[in-house]
């Protein structure tokens, strides 16, 4: 089926979006890093020589001004919104093939345009406008012609998007996936094609379908028709949907966590329905309460795969009561609570010359009221038409990703929310500190932002392996001499080797080091007491591994491992 379609791409978004989010100037060579390989690379990377694909010392030797930012797919897509949201300015809806690539039926919107140049320019003004970023527009017959005429902002005349592509190398198959996992098949496929002599698209598009359907099978299938300049569907439009939001007094206030969850299930259901009756699916779910004492409480959670049919009302109100748990009885509603017995104790307080005095009787702060909610509420953040989700190009989440959502979900269900804890990244100067656990699906922020300058943080690269416990280890220069670290800063020495094992019998030659790094620790939660003083120091072995260190009152421990 040939349909005429128009992408809008923003080129490098996964690097845009990371260098947006650190605030890195556009003038540094940039990449993007998953802890293995680069991932994706800015235009300044690339004339320097980056590649995809490179590891993080390769990466780096090619450039050594490379900064590398790590991979984050919510990010990406959070910071997506807005050039998507732009783009329906212009046009009423669209499809998200992934971040940085949006897709919409290029007929209707051309025709009340005027022409299909014309929407292309409104496009590219639209974004420019709203997000100040550059972004190309193609239209074709079919996905992939679309794709790669959006790089030069072509427009390919109708019936010969087959003529435009036969040039291309069938290496350009991998821009028409939309997540790393297709596009690893799509490179193994590409290999293939190459060691059979098939380089060029127009060459794999002319072999007779079926034999390609024999010898390649459903992925090969694909392939040839997008190198024939068609596609399997049309884009589906993406209709922004209204959130959905239900609500309750508690009247009486509830202070039990069984009470409020009674009332929180009667809302899931309500919610539920809601859904269902419209045909929708969210995203998120946001749960928020207010106290007696006017305490707004706000908290987010990532639903899971499968829509309203997954997202039952029986699950919702397992969210609701891990929350209620949490916040009936944590730091949030203790802190209401200071905040009433300070005001008691303002109202009871007598006070004399030389201050308050506290007139309470023993016992009396047993006898504060607890807190209590006034009014829940459920709301449907990311709310979109059912099965209108393009999280891939074919085909919807497998059963693995469904059965392991459901495992971990019936988990927490057992133990409850925080028995199930998933890990991310936050602000911090030590390595452990930027590690910060939060229950599975809970889309809460980091209690320490990232986007902080956190002054004697390690510089990048992070280490690969941080160490539940840290290892003793000795480091000597090259005579032989321990090497210790003065208040300066200063080596006694370069390091020459280090010592590890039990009875400090491996030996490891160091090939280069960096720092060290002085970090003093939390100096103002003991005044007049001297602060510790910490001194990070990677080193670099000759057989190729690389260690972070730390020195602690004439004591080395070894804390990270570097791939």
């Amino acid at each position: 089926m040939s349909t005429r379609t128009t992408v809008v791409w923003v080129p490098d978004w996964p690097v845009v979006a990371a260098m947006a989010a650190d605030e890195v100037p556009v003038d540094v060579p940039a990449a993007v890093h998953d802890g293995r390989r680069v991932t994706a690379v800015s235009a300044l990377a690339r004339a320097d020589g980056v590649r995809r694909g490179m590891r993080r010392r390769q990466a780096q030797g090619v450039c050594p001004e490379l900064v590398l930012l790590p991979t984050d797919d919510a990010r990406d897509v959070r910071l997506f919104e807005p050039v998507a949201a732009a783009t329906e300015t212009v046009v009423a809806g669209v499809e998200v093939a992934r971040p940085g690539l949006l897709l919409l039926p290029a007929g209707g919107a051309a025709r009340y345009h005027g022409s299909e140049e014309a929407l292309a320019e409104r496009l590219v003004d639209a974004v420019a406008r709203a997000t100040g970023h550059e972004c190309g527009v193609g239209t074709a017959d079919g996905l992939l012609a679309a794709v790669l005429a959006a790089r030069t902002g072509a427009v390919v005349e109708p019936g010969v998007s087959g003529v435009f592509l036969a040039p291309h190398g069938v290496t350009e198959l991998v821009h028409a996936t939309t997540t790393p996992e297709q596009a690893a098949e799509v490179t193994r496929l590409v290999d293939l094609l190459h060691r059979l002599g098939l380089r060029t698209l127009g060459a794999f598009a002319a072999l007779p379908g079926a034999d390609v359907h024999a010898r390649f099978g459903r992925l090969g299938t694909w392939a040839r028709t997008l190198a024939r300049g068609l596609d399997e569907r049309p884009p589906a439009r993406r209709r922004p949907e209204a959130d959905l939001e239900v609500s309750t007094a508690l009247d009486p206030p509830v202070d039990r966590v069984d009470t409020a969850t009674f009332a929180g299930r009667r809302l899931a259901e309500q919610l539920h329905a809601d859904l269902v009756a419209r045909s929708v699916t969210c995203g998120r779910l946001q749960i928020a309460a207010r106290t007696d004492d006017g305490t707004e409480l706000v908290r987010t959670w990532r639903t899971d795969l499968g829509g309203w049919g997954a997202l039952a009302a029986a699950r919702i109100t397992d969210r609701i009561r891990w929350q209620l748990d949490g916040w009936l009885t944590a730091s949030a509603v203790a802190t209401a609570r200071d905040r009433r017995r300070e005001a008691r104790e303002r109202d009871r307080g007598a006070w004399s010359a030389h201050g308050p005095v506290d007139v309470r009787a023993p016992g009396d702060e047993d006898d504060l009221p607890p807190v209590a909610l006034v009014r829940l509420t459920l709301t449907a953040l990311d709310v979109a038409p059912a099965g209108a989700e393009a999280t891939q190009l074919w085909g919807g989440p497998s059963g693995g990703d469904l059965r392991a959502h459901r495992a971990l979900e019936r988990a927490q269900s057992i133990v409850g929310g925080p028995g199930v804890l998933t890990a991310t990244l936050q602000g911090g100067r030590d390595v452990r500190d930027q590690v910060h656990m939060r229950p599975w699906g809970e889309q809460s922020d980091p209690p320490r932002p990232l986007d902080r300058p956190w002054p004697g943080r390690l510089p990048d690269p992070a280490p690969a392996t941080v160490l539940v416990d840290p290892v003793r280890v000795e480091v000597r220069d090259v005579h032989g001499t321990p090497v210790r670290v003065d208040r300066r800063g200063r080596l006694s020495g370069p390091p020459g080797s280090v010592l590890a094992g039990t009875g400090q019998d491996q030996v490891r030659a160091v090939a280069g080091w960096a720092g060290p790094w002085l970090l003093s620790d939390r100096w103002w939660t003991h005044p007049g007491a001297a602060p510790q003083v910490r001194a990070h120091l990677q080193v670099a072995f000759d057989d190729g591994g690389a260690l972070l260190l730390t020195h602690t009152d004439g004591t080395w421990t070894c804390e990270a491992d570097y791939d």
